[in-house]
């Protein structure tokens, strides 16, 4: 089994509210959540940094748009 530590983290009051309304969306805790994040995050980096880009597509109009990342 993997070693595991624990974090404190500190959210706003609205930052909360979302990760409580995704969790009871998805049936997941917190931790949950908070993990599948950091892993979509940590996704994105990797291949923001080898160049690709990360788009919203509207699927009526095929609109798009770039998600910038910071």
């Amino acid at each position: 089994m993997v070693a595991k530590k624990t974090m404190t983290l500190n959210l706003t009051d609205a930052e909360m509210r979302a990760l409580d309304e995704l969790c009871e969306k998805k049936d997941l805790s917190k931790t949950a959540v908070m993990r599948q994040a950091l892993r979509l995050y940590q996704l994105i980096e990797n291949r923001v940094e080898k160049g690709d880009k990360l788009f919203f597509e509207d699927e009526a109009t095929k609109e798009k748009a770039e998600v910038m990342m910071l």
